[in-house]
């Protein structure tokens, strides 16, 4: 396994000093950095090829992270936005090659958050959903990338919640690089079982995100972690762990995640650092050896 960690720990916005936060994970310990793509589409290609060189020099593998917005929506209704979002998104998966990233993962088959005031069609929107992604991931096939399916909770998402409906979709995509990506956040309200979940993804999981209940770093909250990792070598899982904490208030991500109290307790960088680097250790003793529970 590699473990990794989200930029939007330390950040409040989408757009961020990416390579500042490269020098970051490698310093701190981490073998991944995971980017979002929101900020993606205004890169030139010289940016794009920094980035890339700069991960290599450090030794960092690169991620990405998305939610699309609801123009790029995969799974609308509406033949124009559809038309849109294929084109951002095949546009997106070149743009991963260039930045040497091999694996996006986040609702790609919907939008996020999802708007409830609008009515819902699981099963049309469903439909839709399978078919646009089928036709973007043989775009992200040949870019050499992975295109991760995420299940999220019912409050953000609805066409994709749990495992086993995220292991249908991909089977109804049936391209071998659509998978899924687990997030232990949305697990905790959606699934009966943290391993039955994992084992229901198999050999379909392509990343898993981990952060507590309250979404802080590993081991400062309740989660089942010997479970999760006595899941994980079930499987014979070997990608990525991605830490996806998210402790500040404020800001574009502050408000996206409903973060209305301060998580962190008023923790400086240095102790956001420290906590950071703590989890990893906590991480690569919980989920990379298997425990007798």
């Amino acid at each position: 396994m590699k473990f990794g960690i989200y930029f939007a720990y330390w950040e409040k916005e989408w757009n961020a000093d990416y390579e500042h936060y490269i020098r970051k994970a490698a310093d701190l310990g981490f073998d991944v950095m995971e980017l979002s793509c929101a900020p993606m589409e205004h890169y030139t290609d010289a940016y794009m090829a920094r980035l890339r060189d700069t991960a290599a020099h450090y030794g960092v593998r690169l991620t990405a992270g998305y939610g699309p917005t609801p123009q790029r929506n995969l799974s609308s209704s509406d033949p124009a936005v559809a038309k849109a979002a294929k084109a951002y998104f095949i546009d997106l998966m070149q743009r991963l090659q260039k930045m040497g990233i091999d694996s996006i993962g986040g609702g790609l088959n919907s939008y996020w958050p999802v708007d409830y005031s609008k009515p819902v069609d699981k099963a049309r929107d469903w439909a839709i959903g399978v078919e646009n992604v089928r036709e973007v991931a043989k775009v992200a096939a040949d870019c050499g990338v992975d295109f991760c399916i995420e299940c999220l909770n019912r409050f953000e998402g609805y066409l994709t919640n749990t495992a086993a409906e995220g292991v249908r979709f991909c089977e109804e995509v049936g391209l071998p690089n659509v998978k899924l990506l687990l997030d232990t956040f949305h697990m905790n309200i959606e699934e009966d079982s943290f391993y039955s979940a994992i084992v229901t993804a198999g050999s379909r999981l392509g990343r898993l995100h981990t952060g507590e209940a309250n979404r802080r770093v590993p081991g400062k909250g309740r989660m089942p972690w010997f479970e999760i990792g006595n899941a994980l070598h079930a499987i014979g899982f070997d990608g990525d762990v991605v830490m996806e904490p998210f402790v500040q208030q404020g800001g574009t991500i502050g408000s996206a995640i409903k973060v209305w109290r301060d998580l962190s307790e008023g923790a400086d960088a240095e102790v956001l650092d420290r906590d950071a680097k703590d989890a990893l250790a906590f991480s690569r003793m919980v989920l990379g050896r298997q425990h007798a529970v």
